[in-house]
């Protein structure tokens, strides 16, 4: 039948190209389906910059690191393109603050190298930084860049190669679930297939409960910032770090930034944002006030920040205790799925995209994802 398949993946964003690229690289018979153009920008896989890191205060996280490295510089390999550059990272806080010594602690347990700085070194070696006398940093050298969109790209642009039929500017308009088959509709044709992918994003919520699977996604706005700067050249790649700000006494959400990305400016963004039922509630105008707070914590601690550059709103999905969903259906086993990564999984998905790739067709990862089943929430 011609529009039958061994695996339909459902959604194009960071995690469903990866997985498309990995089923047929297996030689499975692909479908992809995206309701947008691919590279949108309005879900969370689209833009110049996303951080790289081992830097997690789970063993889980460092382990899929240690994996997911290799596996950046292979798809380079066979995509011709360079993916991951290399900048250094730093998790900033005050010297007694939890979370930032849960790192250090996870970073000691997996042999992972870093260094632990005081102000006074760190602020040697990254000028740029006003960093409080009563704080310490945790520089990592591995930190670096992965540009999202060209990623993305790069995995449908193979995904295509292997043989995966890919469709864009595709809404589908139901989901079944069979013993041994799943069918999905769209305007204008039926496809059927023996397993299925979902990595829809903020989307994955409502077409998993259309196959019986409630789970706690939640849609999260959220807003990137680029910024002007004094001495423009210091805030470029090569020179200026990815950071963590650890700072839950003095904000809301954990600020975070990097280089400058092929001109892009300064980024710095907020971990988080407003909570919403369903994507279509979002409004994607920029908030002057999150540029204000923006701003209010470069005048702290990244002084040389000025006007802003450019401003886009993005989403999140998360889960409420902001590890990621990984699993398959509870009654359908050919149906396997990733969902509320929180805003921190786009290092990892390449190696997601192959973990859901085994999952559909082995059954089995020989991955530790028992941290993401999606049972922890019945």
């Amino acid at each position: 039948m011609a529009n039958s398949y061994d695996a339909i993946v459902l959604g194009a964003g960071a995690m469903g190209s990866a997985a498309a690229y990995y089923l047929a690289k297996a030689g499975q018979r692909v479908l992809l389906l995206e309701q947008f153009e691919f590279n949108h920008q309005k879900g969370s896989s689209y833009g110049l910059s996303r951080i790289i890191r081992y830097a997690y205060d789970y063993p889980q996280y460092v382990k899929l690191a240690k994996a997911v490295y290799p596996m950046w510089s292979e798809l380079e390999e066979e995509a011709g393109e360079k993916l991951y550059t290399r900048t250094g990272g730093i998790d900033f806080g005050a010297a007694d603050e939890t979370s930032l010594n849960k790192i250090i602690t996870t970073l000691t347990d997996t042999n992972v190298p870093f260094e632990v700085m005081s102000p006074d070194e760190a602020m040697k070696h990254f000028p740029q930084f006003h960093i409080s006398s009563n704080m310490k940093v945790v520089y990592q050298a591995d930190t670096g860049i992965l540009p999202a969109s060209k990623c993305v790209l790069a995995h449908l642009r193979l995904a295509e190669k292997h043989g995966a039929v890919l469709k864009s500017n595709t809404p589908i308009h139901s989901v079944t679930a069979h013993p041994d088959s799943v069918e999905v509709k769209t305007a204008d044709e039926t496809y059927t297939a023996s397993k299925m992918v979902i990595t829809a994003g903020s989307w994955a919520k409502s077409i998993l409960a259309s196959i019986d699977l409630n789970l706690p996604l939640t849609p999260c706005r959220c807003q990137e910032m680029y910024f002007e700067t004094d001495h423009a050249s210091e805030y470029e790649i090569g020179r200026f770090p990815a950071f963590i700000g650890h700072l839950p006494s003095e904000y809301k959400f954990s600020p975070y930034g990097m280089a400058s990305n092929q001109g892009s400016g300064l980024k710095v963004a907020w971990h988080g944002g407003t909570l919403f039922n369903h994507p279509s509630e979002i409004d994607y105008t920029t908030s002057q006030s999150e540029i204000d707070a923006a701003l209010e914590f470069g005048n702290k601690y990244l002084p040389d920040m000025t006007g802003l550059r450019a401003a886009r709103v993005c989403l999140y999905t998360m889960t409420p205790d902001e590890h990621w969903v990984i699993d398959k259906h509870p009654e359908y086993k050919h149906i396997v799925f990733a969902g509320g990564c929180s805003g921190h999984a786009f290092k990892f998905s390449t190696i997601i995209g192959k973990i859901l790739s085994d999952l559909a067709i082995t059954g089995e990862t020989p991955h530790d994802i028992s941290l993401f089943k999606a049972s922890r929430f019945q």
